[in-house]
């Protein structure tokens, strides 16, 4: 295995009824909430979204055979080429099943028609493979089903394109560079350290170990048990309708324990519709694997805002992942914001991580 630095390339208790009050003065958009299940709480974000053609997620072009990723040996790049007709979107934090090992991809991307491969950056989240796993084929990847469930990984790969990126005063002179060989290195062991977390603490939750024998250092493995999956049930049915509910309703917020977690916009409805269950999913499980014994009170709406508010300032940088996408972030004391945004510098997804 081999590291490389290249250019290129986030009991069910309703506390009170969704109210909505004005946020993000620039933008036009209301949060609502929470509604809550156990230690779990949701927040809406309600705006006007965006009309014109939605891409196909790539879990969607995977499971049509429109896409496919494939294998490059290297630990942190994969390729990913689009053959089909429709435009898709990939969002950072995706698994993807297969290959030499599995991957999280770490940076959002939008693949046009007959795209041709196109390069982009993932971390491994199953150190102890090298080699195919059964019958899957070890050049390229059968699906992407999974989001990374874990707080600290995805603030390990937001921090590591944070660092990558210009300062946003350059980003005309060198928006492709990233920093050097010894960064990606060091967030791959990161992101090593924290599946072995997330499955040692979901496997002290649920008291049942969940590291498959096929592959047990393999998270996307942990994530289909089955003990999990019933886990994950009441948490869902009493969450995943309130982000189905209206056409205006844009993107979330979740806390844990009380705390503020992170968040997820989109520029349209249908965009977020087809992002929520996946990431609703990814939520639960974070929520099952840090279940504390004392439930803590959710955070108020405006606690929620203040954090979005917060996290839309900081330091900026911005950089290109390549012709078509630009990512710009911002990297502030509480919080790591990153805004996808196409080349004519129409925004497509934003996220909000606390630190």
């Amino acid at each position: 295995m081999r590291y490389r630095a290249f250019v290129h390339l986030v009991a069910s208790v309703l506390v009170s009824l969704p109210f909505a009050v004005p946020a993000f003065a620039d933008a036009g958009l209301q949060v609502s909430g929470p509604i809550v299940h156990d230690n779990l709480a949701i927040y809406l974000v309600h705006g006007p979204g965006g009309g014109g053609a939605v891409p196909l997620t790539l879990q969607e072009a995977l499971a049509k055979g429109a896409v496919k990723v494939h294998e490059t040996g290297s630990v942190n790049e994969l390729t990913v080429e689009n053959a089909g007709k429709d435009e898709v979107y990939v969002q950072a934090g995706d698994i993807v099943k297969g290959g030499q090992q599995d991957r999280v991809l770490s940076v959002d991307l939008l693949l046009p028609p007959r795209s041709g491969e196109v390069s982009i950056a993932a971390f491994c989240v199953e150190h102890g493979r090298w080699t195919a796993r059964g019958n899957e084929d070890v050049r390229q990847f059968s699906s992407a089903t999974s989001a990374m469930p874990s707080h600290e990984a995805k603030v390990a790969m937001r921090a590591y394109a944070v660092t990558a990126a210009v300062p946003a005063a350059d980003a005309s002179a060198s928006t492709m560079a990233y920093a050097g060989g010894g960064g990606v290195g060091e967030s791959q062991q990161e992101i090593w350290s924290t599946v072995r977390k997330t499955q040692d603490s979901l496997s002290h939750s649920l008291g049942v170990l969940l590291a498959a024998p096929a592959s047990p250092s393999s998270l996307q493995l942990s994530l289909e048990n089955d003990k999990l999956k019933q886990a994950q049930t009441a948490y869902i049915a009493a969450l995943q309708g309130a982000g189905e509910t209206g056409d205006d309703i844009v993107g979330y917020v979740f806390a844990i324990n009380g705390k503020v977690n992170s968040g997820d916009v989109y520029a349209s409805n249908a965009l977020f519709r087809k992002m929520w269950s996946k990431l609703l999913a990814a939520n639960v499980t974070e929520a099952i694997s840090v279940k504390e014994a004392a439930g803590a009170a959710p955070p108020s709406v405006k606690d929620v805002e203040a954090f979005l508010l917060a996290a839309s300032s900081g330091v900026k940088a911005e950089r290109a992942i390549n012709a078509s996408v630009r990512l710009a972030t911002r990297d502030g004391d509480g919080s790591l914001y990153a805004e996808t945004r196409r080349a004519d510098g129409s925004w497509v997804h934003r996220n909000y991580l606390a630190k």
